[in-house]
C-alpha cells in the first residue's frame, strides 16, 4: 500500500538521506510536501523527481525563484515561516522533521495534530518543548520516531525492554575536529577547520556543534525528554570511530549496544520502515579489520557544553529553550566572525547565568507561547553578550 509522505528539510543531509532511501522504492510512497532553504535548485528539482505537490523555502525572497524553477512541473510554490506551518497542516501518513533549528517545532507540533507518524531528526524541538512535544502526540494518539543516530540507537535497544530496568544511557560522541587539538589551541580554531568532520558528512552548523560539542549536549536533553529518564542515568563517552552510537545498560549489569556504519540512512531507513526492518543500502561492518573500538571519558575543559547541558537537564522548564536559543545566536556570531569558537561556549554560559534569577520567565508548564518567549529573550541577551565580548 501507498504512503503518503512529508519531508522537511529536504534539501539537507537529512532530507536528501530520505530522499534517496524513497527513491529506491520509489511506487511505495506519494510525497506531498518538500520544503528547504535556500537551495532552490535542489528543491525544485527534488520536486519535479518524486512528483510532489507542494514545494517551499522557507525564504520569502526567493519565492520567485522557486515558481520559475517549477514552471510547468503542477507543483504549487510557497514561501515564509506561515507556509511552512500550513504544508505541515496537510495530512500524511509520515513526516520526516528535518529542518534544522527552533524553526522546525512548530511545524512538527502541527505533523503530530494528524495523529500519523512523525520521524524527529530536529533535536531542537525536544530541546525547547520536550514536554509540549510529548503531550501533543500524546493527546492526538501520534507516534514520534526518533532520528537523530544515538536516539534511534537507543529506541532499538529498548524494543521488548522495560524503561523502568534502565540504569543508564550512553550516548557516544566522535569528538569533532578538535577531539585531539592541544587545549591552547582551540582559542585559534578558524570557522574552515570547525566546519570538517571526521567522521560524518553533515552540513556546516551541525558539524560545528560537533567540534563544539553543543550537538552532544542538546542530545542529552533529547534524551531526557523523550526517553524520560533522570539525567544521572545519562551518560556520554568520546568514540572516535562512531561504529557504537549508543548504549543502554539494565539493572543485571548488561549492555545493549547498537552498531553500524556512520550512516544516516540506518536511522532513517529504521523510521521509515517501522516497525519492520527492511534491507537498506549502508556498509556492512568486517570487525576484524576494524580491530578494536576504543572509548574514552570527554574532557569537560575542551566540551564546556556538556557541563552547561547537565544544568540545563536539571533546571527543566523552559531551560531548553534558552540554551538552544543562545547556542544558535552564538553560532551565528561565530560563523559571522564576531566571536571566536571558545567564545561560543562563554556566550550561552554568560546567558543561562544571567537568566538563573528570571524565574518567571524560566520555570512553570512549557507551552508554545512561553517556549518562543523564553527563545527570544535568550537571543537578546546572547547578542548583547556578544557585543561586549566584542569591546573587549
Amino acid at each position: 500500500m501507498t504512503r503518503t509522505v512529508s519531508i522537511f528539510g529536504s534539501t539537507g543531509s537529512i532530507g536528501q538521506n530520505t530522499i534517496d532511501l524513497i527513491r529506491r522504492d520509489r511506487e511505495a510512497y506519494d510525497v506531498e510536501v518538500l520544503t528547504g532553504g535556500r537551495n532552490i535548485e535542489r528543491l525544485a528539482a527534488d520536486a519535479r523527481d518524486l512528483g510532489a505537490r507542494l514545494a517551499v523555502t522557507c525564504h520569502d525572497d526567493l519565492l520567485d525563484d522557486l515558481k520559475a524553477a517549477l514552471s510547468g512541473t503542477g507543483v504549487e510554490a510557497a514561501a515564509g515561516e506561515a507556509a511552512l506551518v500550513e504544508a505541515a497542516d496537510r495530512p500524511v501518513d509520515w513526516t520526516m522533521s528535518a529542518i534544522v533549528g527552533a524553526a522546525g517545532l512548530v511545524p512538527g507540533l502541527r505533523a503530530l495534530a494528524h495523529g500519523k507518524t512523525l520521524a524527529l531528526a530536529n533535536k531542537e524541538s525536544l530541546v525547547t518543548a520536550g514536554a509540549l512535544l510529548m503531550r501533543t502526540a500524546e493527546a492526538h494518539g501520534a507516534r514520534i520516531l526518533p532520528v537523530d543516530s544515538e536516539h534511534s540507537a537507543v529506541f532499538q535497544a529498548l524494543v521488548g525492554e522495560d524503561i523502568e530496568a534502565v540504569e543508564r544511557i550512553v550516548i557516544t560522541a566522535s569528538g569533532g575536529a578538535f577531539r585531539d587539538w592541544p587545549l591552547e589551541k582551540l582559542a585559534t580554531a578558524t570557522l574552515e577547520q570547525a566546519s570538517s568532520h571526521p567522521n560524518w558528512d553533515m552540513g556546516q552548523r551541525i558539524t560545528i556543534d560537533s567540534a563544539s560539542m553543543f550537538n552532544k549536549a542538546l542530545e542529552l536533553i533529547e534524551t531526557k525528554e523523550f526517553f524520560g529518564v533522570s539525567p544521572d542515568r545519562i551518560e556520554t563517552l568520546v568514540h572516535p570511530e562512531s561504529l557504537v552510537h549508543a548504549l543502554v545498560g539494565f539493572r543485571d549489569g548488561a549492555f545493549m549496544a547498537h552498531v553500524g556504519a556512520p550512516d544516516m540512512r540506518h536511522a532513517i531507513g529504521y523510521a521509515l520502515h517501522w516497525p519492520e526492518r527492511r534491507e537498506l543500502p549502508v556498509e556492512r561492518l568486517d570487525l576484524a579489520a576494524i580491530g578494536q573500538l576504543t572509548f574514552r571519558a570527554p574532557d569537560l575543559a575542551r566540551y564546556p557544553a556538556l557541563r552547561l547541558a547537565r544544568i540545563v537537564m536539571e533546571q527543566g522548564g523552559l531551560w531548553g529553550a534558552a540554551f538552544n536559543a543562545a547556542k544558535e545566536r552564538a553560532l551565528d556570531g561565530f560563523i559571522a566572525g564576531e566571536i571566536g569558537f571558545l567564545g561560543m561556549a562563554e556566550v550561552v554560559e554568560e546567558v543561562l547565568d544571567g537568566l538563573s534569577s528570571d524565574t518567571g520567565a524560566m520555570n512553570g508548564e512549557v507551552t508554545l507561547d512561553r517556549v518562543h518567549a523564553a527563545d527570544h529573550l535568550a537571543r537578546i541577551r546572547a547578542a548583547e553578550a556578544i557585543t561586549r565580548k566584542q569591546a573587549r
